[in-house]
């Protein structure tokens, strides 16, 4: 079984880890990273790249189709190539799971109109602009695509459709192989029950700081082919 992820410039790295952490580990699965060209993608960060071992044009096929979001992932809802290659791999593919804002990226690629997904919190206005149903959940399933929230749910997600491919026991197992059983040191639960300061600060940031943030030069990007746009 194939395992597709998608990647780009500026994608949030845990986006697409969490679930890789936990699906490249279903027996059976072989993974792939894909980005427009190969080479080095720089995560949002700036100072983190994952490499693409195959580009767009060598994957025209999928069993399991992987979207990660990011602030880079923006600029991806009007680009056709992008779209195009969502829509291509869909049409193969047996799972096609969305997380974070690369919710927005299936929804902009027309993949769920009609449906209903969830997304990271501070998306779902724009996630129904596009005519799909915000379901304010860690994970859900809509037929066979799979959406998870924002970043950290990437596990959460990639641990259910672990079990919807392999059975609970396999996802049980896998769970205890990452140890995760997640118990942090604040006592909100939801992004509703955080300080409506904190909110607003986490939203001035993705409204302006993630496009400063996408400007930064990664360092990395004499010592390999990196795979972002030149200034």
């Amino acid at each position: 079984m194939r395992l597709s992820i998608l990647i780009f410039d500026g994608l949030t790295t845990l986006d697409a880890i969490g679930g890789y952490e936990v699906l490249a580990r279903v027996p059976g699965v072989e993974v792939e990273f894909v980005a427009a060209q190969r080479g080095i993608v720089a995560a949002d960060t700036r100072r983190l790249g994952l490499v693409a071992f195959r580009e767009f044009s060598e994957v025209t096929a999928t069993d399991i189709l992987y979207v990660p979001g990011g602030p880079g992932a923006f600029a991806l809802e009007k680009d056709e190539l992008f779209l195009d290659t969502i829509r291509l791999l869909d049409k193969t593919s047996t799972w096609t799971v969305g997380i974070c804002n690369g919710v927005g990226l299936l929804a902009a690629a027309g993949l769920l109109t009609g449906l209903k997904a969830t997304t990271n919190w501070f998306y779902q206005d724009r996630l129904r602009a596009y005519g799909v149903e915000f379901v304010a959940e860690r994970y859900h399933r809509d037929g066979k695509y799979v959406t998870g929230a924002g970043v950290s749910a990437s596990i959460d997600t990639g641990l259910f459709l672990a079990a919807l491919i392999a059975g609970d026991q396999v996802a049980k197992t896998l769970q205890l192989g990452i140890e995760y059983y997640p118990a942090p040191p604040f006592p909100e639960t939801r992004p509703q029950d955080v300080a409506v300061e904190i909110q607003d600060r986490v939203r001035r940031f993705e409204s302006e700081g993630g496009k400063k943030q996408m400007r930064l030069e990664p360092p990395f990007r004499n010592m390999f082919r990196a795979s972002v746009p030149a200034e």
